[in-house]
């Protein structure tokens, strides 16, 4: 009874509460759905369990389902890891290159940042996920790429099942006339019959279950090729928008120095194995960091320091020369830009041509930053912030950058 108390904490029961959101519901609800659909329709329709590649697809499709929430879970309920509240690097010189963070009353470690959602410094902050309604970071960024690699491989088997069902059970019901395609749905083509007759509303179900399947194999196949670049970088996305501004920043000062990413152990091999190991646990502690040779331990943070100081890197200014919508995934924009929509609940806004804008982070096809308002529509509202696509507008001539603000943002800066 004591062993079962010590595991029941108040903390644990708190984290349930993460599954009160509309991401995770959502998702729990398609595994559902795709795992349920295919355990039916190959049991009774499909490959029934007395023949023995029919146990041995239903096993499969259960070990995919177990699979995929083990390691959803693991990503939800482990969560990224959080820089304790109060720390401080052991070297008090060493503070001088680090980011306070009052929020947590805290130095902000190496490649740790503030996610207002979790309202807690994350450690190796990579983005907070509306599907696990959790940050994705130090801790759990193995589990949560691992579902992100079997979830289209589980919806695949999944999909083969569905579309197998449907044709072995339609095959003998099909009858073509010159105009016409009819379906009888009362023929049958198992002997002896199944229990439960494959009919209407058993194939709009495998029919909907099939979309359902598809598209998560799509989109979540499509998340798990980015976060694998990324790793094998061994980067996060907010790191690489770092890098960005570095590059951009050495460029508009003409600076006789290279940016070096200070994480990147100079292979892709060593890099995976930062994050993917045996047993399961990331290695580090999540607040120290093995770096490449000629890189020091603070190099990515002093580069964050010179970015906050200088204003003109810290928020690039860009003119919009179309307009946007405002929708999440606009198909106006382009396949890449509709495929590569950020899966966040930050919004997106509304552009119109000529309006300015300030980027503070983006992705390769999508930009984050507040809108540049006049002074007569400041009053009384506040920033507009969210994301946009890179393809509706264009950066700021450098030199030109400040005439072309409107005169509200010119007293900001």
């Amino acid at each position: 009874m004591g062993t079962f108390c010590s595991v029941i904490k108040f903390e644990n029961l708190q984290e349930v509460k993460r599954l009160c959101h509309w991401g995770p519901i959502i998702a729990l609800g398609v595994i559902a759905i795709c795992s349920t659909m295919a355990m039916i329709d190959s049991v009774l329709w499909y490959w029934p369990l007395h023949t023995t590649g029919g146990s041995m697809n239903f096993i499969m499709l259960i070990n995919w389902t177990v699979m995929i929430l083990y390691n959803y879970f693991n990503a939800m309920f482990v969560g990224p890891g959080f820089v304790p509240l109060g720390w401080k690097p052991e070297n008090s010189q060493d503070s001088m290159y680090l980011q306070y963070c009052k929020v947590c009353q805290a130095y902000k470690a190496p490649r740790s940042h503030h996610c207002r959602k979790c309202n807690r410094c994350v450690m190796k902050m990579d983005h907070h996920c509306p599907w696990i309604n959790n940050c994705c970071g130090y801790q759990n960024h193995a589990s949560f790429t691992l579902f992100l690699l079997l979830a289209p491989l589980g919806c695949i088997h999944a999909a083969f099942i569905f579309v197998m069902t449907m044709y072995t059970q339609l095959y003998n019901r099909l009858s073509f006339g010159w105009n016409t395609v009819k379906i009888d749905m009362s023929a049958a083509r198992r002997d002896p019959l199944p229990i439960i007759p494959f009919g209407l509303a058993a194939f709009a179900a495998t029919l909907f279950a099939l979309g359902l399947a598809l598209g998560t194999t799509i989109a979540v196949g499509m998340l798990f090729f980015i976060q694998m670049k990324i790793i094998l970088r061994n980067k996060t996305s907010i790191e690489s928008w770092i890098e960005e501004k570095a590059k951009d920043r050495i460029q508009y000062y003409q600076l006789d120095e290279v940016f070096v990413f200070p994480y990147d152990m100079g292979s892709r091999w060593k890099n995976f194995k930062q994050v993917f190991t045996w047993s399961g646990v990331p290695k580090g502690d999540g607040l120290d960091w093995p770096i490449r040779e000629g890189c020091h331990q603070y190099s990515l943070t002093i580069e964050q320091l010179k970015q906050k100081a200088d204003k003109r890197v810290r928020s690039v200014q860009y003119k919009v020369i179309e307009d946007y919508s405002g929708t999440c995934c606009p198909l106006n924009r382009g396949i890449k830009t509709f495929f590569t929509s950020p899966c966040t609940e930050e919004p997106r806004i509304r552009l119109q041509k000529g309006e300015f804008i300030l980027a503070t982070r983006g992705l390769r096809y999508w930009l984050y930053g507040d809108k540049i308002l006049d002074d007569s529509i400041k009053e009384g509202v506040s920033r507009i912030r969210g994301w946009f696509p890179r393809n509706c507008v264009e950066k700021c001539p450098c030199d030109a950058e400040t005439d072309q603000a409107p005169e509200g943002e010119k007293k900001n800066r």
